[in-house]
């Protein structure tokens, strides 16, 4: 199904051209000046420069080929030559019962299905997710949705960090404390016990309690870092007590951030890219393009054209260590041979951006993917308090994840059980499913790259541009659309939809035509704001449609179910936004 500007687009180009100045001067868009016209076409303008007339005469013999087009309710050349359009009520309830009737609402499959692969979450192992876990996690899942719903074919991938020094941390934090344990017995020949020696509790009070050793005890530094060596070559004893690590973390973390509605198709580590790292830097050193400085091996990154200076990206420390660089690389040689990945995005924080620099760029020189490959890096912003600093606890901590979600849902509940007479247990399943839409909109709304101040009191009211307002629509549509069933005896489902009777209903109709140039956009830029901006007007086009119109009274029975038909597109194509930022609505609030 064709986009509606493409439809008015091809209008526009044919009469062009049988004006004479060529179909590609015909492309519309959405009109800036909403009181005046729905949209616009300023094709004139440009081919006044090509063919050296007026644009407003150019306008002039273009409408004497539109005159009279089913399509145009009123079409008028203004000066200096812009062309303002109205479209009809007829051709947009064509439209609309077009998308209803249609799968995914009229979008079509991709010209060239791609392989996508989104890299988010970005965990460490032994430590709790804190909240600045919240904007990669809800970021990446939102991009994953939107790319599957444009047709691709997509990965989402964890990507924890469990090769770094908080490995050797932990390890060495468990000599002290266990030092009977048979992975500490050079000695020992048998079989490793199958359950870890810790849970997740005693992890979460290891990991900080190592870290502070390590501050405070220089011996402990080194004898950390010479573990952390030791498990990445894969010593025995290192090595099963680094998988009991990364087990214990997984199972925790799976249930973390099933409690934000995010999932991930892969749970890939660091160290499952070690096993390429041996020759993805032989064949560097051999190339030429890795060269040793100061002990360790860089490869070159600056291009012509830069700027600035860029420093060499290391693969290898002198120490003969992996750091970040070289298991990232390595990861794309996995994924090159796992997948051919057409695009692979990056959601991480926005501080991170030297080193995606150095790696796309040492990806491409090494030949590791190919020079078409869209390598992607969405550097997300923090979180703030109304200070405007990094959000913390009230002693100055760094805020857990779980506790940030309880926060959110305890502010929710509250506001459900005020002046209200609730269930409290069905309270408490409403809360969950508002406080993720009010925690996940209230991220979502904000571009990506931006700093956010995170406003409980803001994020969770039932009024503006907030996640429960959002869901607060979606639930009054779903009422009216119960009542409709009771009052009428039928479930609706009707296929045609009505032309416009008012300004309201007209509204809302043009803003759910844009839905599909929304997705495409939001594809385009790998952008979740774009979607809850949608959203948003969209719903606040139907409150202004409902406030208008007695949907429900209304004695004309056509005119009655074409407005039903209307709803369940409108609550239809809402859901499915939602849905794209990754949470979903009750079925009363």
């Amino acid at each position: 199904m064709q986009k509606i500007l493409d439809k008015i687009s091809d209008i526009l180009g044919e009469a062009f051209d049988k004006s004479g100045y060529g179909a590609e001067y015909g492309k519309a868009s959405v009109s800036n000046r909403p009181d005046l016209c729905d949209f616009q076409c300023n094709g004139a303008m440009a081919a006044a420069k090509a063919f050296k007339k007026a644009p407003i005469q150019i306008a002039n013999e273009v409408l004497e080929n539109l005159k009279e087009n089913a399509a145009f309710e009123s079409i008028e050349a203004v000066m200096p030559g812009f062309i303002n359009i109205k479209i009809s009520g007829d051709f947009l309830a064509e439209y609309m019962t077009g998308m209803k009737n249609s799968e995914k609402f009229g979008v079509e499959a991709p010209k060239k299905v791609m392989s996508i692969i989104i890299d988010y979450g970005g965990a460490n192992v032994a430590k709790p997710l804190h909240v600045g876990h919240l904007r990669p996690a809800v970021i990446g899942e939102s991009i994953k949705r939107i790319c599957k719903y444009a047709g691709h074919n997509v990965v989402g991938d964890a990507h924890l960090g469990d090769w770094g020094l908080q490995m050797g941390e932990v390890i060495e934090e468990l000599r002290l404390r266990k030092p009977d344990l048979p992975y500490f017995d050079p000695d020992f020949k048998g079989e490793y016990p199958t359950e870890p020696p810790f849970t997740i509790s005693d992890l979460e009070e290891i990991y900080p309690a190592a870290s502070a050793r390590m501050k405070a005890d220089e011996d402990f530094a080194v004898k950390c870092h010479e573990a952390t060596v030791r498990y990445q070559k894969r010593e025995r004893g290192y090595k099963e007590l680094g998988e009991h690590i990364i087990n214990v973390s997984k199972a925790d973390l799976k249930r973390n951030y099933d409690d934000l509605d995010v999932h991930f198709e892969l749970w890939k580590g660091e160290s499952d890219a070690d096993p390429y790292v041996k020759d993805m830097v032989e064949e560097m050193v051999k190339s030429g393009l890795a060269y040793e400085s100061r002990g360790a091996l860089v490869v070159d990154i600056r291009e012509e054209g830069d700027k600035k200076e860029y420093p060499p990206c290391i693969i290898r420390k002198s120490d003969g260590a992996a750091i970040y660089e070289t298991t990232d690389l390595a990861t794309l040689v996995q994924r090159e041979k796992d997948y051919k990945p057409d695009m692979v995005v990056y959601v991480v924080d926005k501080r991170q951006e030297l080193h995606f620099i150095q790696v796309f760029r040492t990806a491409k020189k090494a030949g590791i993917v190919p020079q078409d490959t869209d390598l992607r890096f969405i550097g997300n912003g923090t979180v703030n308090g109304k200070d405007n600093k990094p959000f913390k606890t009230r002693d100055g901590g760094t805020l857990r994840l779980q506790a940030l979600i309880r926060m959110v849902n305890d502010a929710v509940y509250d506001r459900i059980m005020e002046n209200r007479e609730e269930d409290p247990e069905d309270a408490a399943k409403t809360a969950k499913i508002v406080g993720l839409a009010a925690l996940k909109y209230g991220d979502l709304s904000n571009q990506a790259t931006k700093d956010y101040i995170f406003d409980t009191d803001r994020f969770t009211s039932f009024e503006g541009n907030t996640g429960p307002y959002i869901l607060y629509t979606i639930v009054r549509i779903k009422s009216i659309l119960n009542k409709y069933r009771e009052t009428y005896g039928t479930d609706g489902n009707f296929d045609k939809i009505k032309a416009p009777v008012g300004n309201a209903e007209k509204n809302l109709m043009l803003k759910i035509s844009g839905f599909r140039d929304m997705l495409d956009i939001a594809f385009r830029d790998t952008a979740p704001h774009v979607v809850c901006r949608f959203v948003y007007e969209l719903a606040d086009a139907f409150n202004g449609f409902y406030h208008d119109t007695k949907i429900l009274s209304e004695e004309d029975k056509e005119k009655r179910e074409g407005w039903i038909a209307l709803l369940e597109l409108t609550k239809g194509i809402l859901e499915c936004g939602i849905d794209l930022l990754g949470f979903s609505a009750p079925e009363r609030m």
